[in-house]
């Protein structure tokens, strides 16, 4: 049944809305309509991701004379604006006691429901064009798989009633204040306040600062609405970060492809580049010095390019980067410069902390960046590389106190000595590492009998010889630790990460063992959990110790296996 015409009054917030008759009760909230904006956003947001093809369209169309393109490229923009208003048409939504409710579609009709105890997070997303005319999409995660169909999103609602939503959902409908045993532990000693940001108990956070007392400061004349409670800030942006930015395997992946879709567009286009004004210039001065010169010319020109690509990757992810906890018990994170991101986790949600060291950010600039093990977050906002990231690399230091600081540990808990790994682990890395390398030399030789170039065959050794290190580095990154509330456990190379998984979210163990780890006598026990990934793992451990380390964290899950 589509949706019945007719709209009702203004919604408590301002908001316009829509009640359908006949499908809301008296005492039910009313169904409300996006905002007419959306009729500029949605197809304006199309025809920006059909821009390329458009272009195309047009340039071939008035290059050849031929009007067929240029009707295509108006037919569809006329698509783009008429699929604007039929998706403003048929959508509607609704948040009750129990659920949020989503109904779009016209040919193709949707409704979604998410129950408001499944929802994880909420994520505010706004690019330029919402920015522009004061609009955000509202993201709402329930975690309970990849994609899309893991909640539902609002595009697009106002930016005032984004935020009142984030607040709204973020809070559990009559749900009373927990304090004292009742309250989670480690929890902010206002995570019981209301959906509005009400002010809590007041207090001190051990390693976090001071909260203000709701008495303190002037009197509140009666009647009058308390003041709200300010944010606590744990971290903000440092632009010295930006000596990481070439660093990250992310930023120059984005790179390359750019590039590769500049390179497409060219060609759709049908422009050669070597047409290009200036480009015979370039060409007669690489083919008048040798070839090595026009190598390395080459290879430095792709360096400033990366570099600098990198650099403006790195300013308009992080731009205006602020990392806080909300009064009402949320870790807040919010950066972005032409898409501004805001992306809130409610703390009862958090099973732990990461701190992950990729290869050249650890080796060359000495740093790190904390993450979150957080139900539901993993995939969040779109981007897999950043999901639970809880700001940019920075110092090594600094993550870690930024990784204590979230988890409200007195300690940093990512930060301390872990427990060594067998020697028989390290025997595993160096034949893993070595093992394939060896391949090399071997190939290179043949080519070196055959008559081929002898310097593949120097490379080649070069690689088998850097193997080693790397091996020892893979089995100097293995260790774990477990304390009164925290796994941690340490692996990797390229990539190092530590994870601070907290007891009570251990909800299983897994053991894999394969047949050269039966032959070594070790085993990799992963510590399976709701959060992040779904699991830490602990790799190449002795078989008593990972029996050990289980009984210790869950006593009976373990019974049967140590009988």
């Amino acid at each position: 049944m589509p949706p019945p015409s007719g709209t009702g009054g203004p919604a408590p917030d301002g908001s316009a809305s829509n009640t359908p008759t006949g499908t809301t009760g008296p005492d039910e909230p009313p169904w409300r309509r996006l905002p007419a904006l959306m009729l500029v956003v949605a197809p304006a947001t199309a025809l920006l991701k059909l821009a390329p093809a458009l272009i195309v369209l047009l340039l071939f169309g008035a290059g050849r004379g031929n009007d067929v393109q240029l009707w295509i490229a108006a037919g569809i923009a006329v698509l783009a604006v008429g699929a604007g208003v039929v998706r403003w048409r048929t959508t509607r939504y609704r948040i009750t006691d129990e659920r949020v409710e989503l109904h779009s579609g016209l040919l193709n009709r949707q409704r979604r429901s998410v129950p408001r105890d499944r929802i994880r997070t909420v994520d505010l997303t706004a690019p330029l064009l919402h920015r522009l005319v004061g609009v955000s999409v509202v993201k709402v995660g329930s975690g309970q798989s990849a994609g899309k169909e893991s909640g539902l999103d609002l595009d697009a609602v106002t930016t005032a009633e984004a935020e009142r939503l984030r607040r709204e959902l973020l809070s559990r409908p009559g749900a009373p204040a927990r304090t004292g045993a009742d309250a989670p532990a480690g929890a902010h000693p206002s995570a019981g306040a209301d959906a509005t940001g009400g002010p809590g108990a007041a207090g001190t956070i051990p390693g976090t600062g001071t909260i203000p007392e709701s008495g303190a400061g002037p009197a509140v004349p009666a009647g009058a609405a308390p003041e709200p409670e300010a944010a606590e800030e744990i971290d903000r942006i440092d632009w010295s970060s930006l000596r990481f930015a070439p660093l990250t395997v992310s930023s120059l992946a984005a790179i390359g492809a750019a590039a590769g879709a500049g390179w497409n567009l060219l060609r759709e286009a049908d422009v050669d580049p070597r047409n290009l004004p200036g480009a015979d210039v370039v060409t007669g001065g690489l083919s008048a010095v040798p070839i090595w010169a026009s190598v390395l010319v080459g290879v430095l020109l792709l360096l400033v390019v990366m570099v600098a690509g990198s650099i403006v990757l790195f300013v308009e992810r992080w731009w205006g980067f602020l990392l806080t906890r909300e009064p009402d018990g949320t870790l807040r994170v919010r950066r972005g410069l032409l898409t501004r991101r805001s992306l809130s986790v409610s703390e009862q949600r958090l099973r732990g902390v990461t701190v992950t060291e990729p290869l050249l950010v650890r080796v060359i600039g000495r740093g790190a960046q904390a993450g979150a093990l957080t139900v539901g977050l993993a995939g969040a906002d779109g981007e897999q590389s950043h999901a639970g990231a809880l700001g940019p690399p920075v110092a090594r230091a600094q993550a870690h106190r930024i990784a204590a600081t979230a988890a409200r540990t007195g300690t940093e808990v990512t930060a301390g000595p872990l427990r060594p790994h067998p020697p028989r682990a390290r025997t595993r890395r160096l034949v893993r590492a070595i093992g394939p390398a060896l391949v090399l030399p071997v190939a290179a030789g043949v080519l070196v009998h055959v008559g081929g170039p002898v310097w593949p065959l120097f490379l080649a050794v070069l690689l088998v010889l850097l193997a080693v290190p790397l091996a020892l580095d893979r089995y100097r990154a293995l260790g774990h630790r477990l304390d009164e509330r925290y796994l941690v456990a340490r692996g990797g190379s390229l990539v190092r990460t530590t994870s601070a998984l907290r007891r009570d979210g251990v909800i299983g163990w897994r053991i894999r063992q394969s047949l050269f780890q039966r032959r070594a006598g070790v085993v990799a026990l992963e510590a399976t959990t709701a959060a992040g990934s779904g699991a830490v793992e602990v790799l190449d451990l002795s078989p008593a110790d990972a029996a050990a380390l289980m009984a210790e964290v869950t006593p009976e899950a373990v019974t049967g296996l140590r009988a």
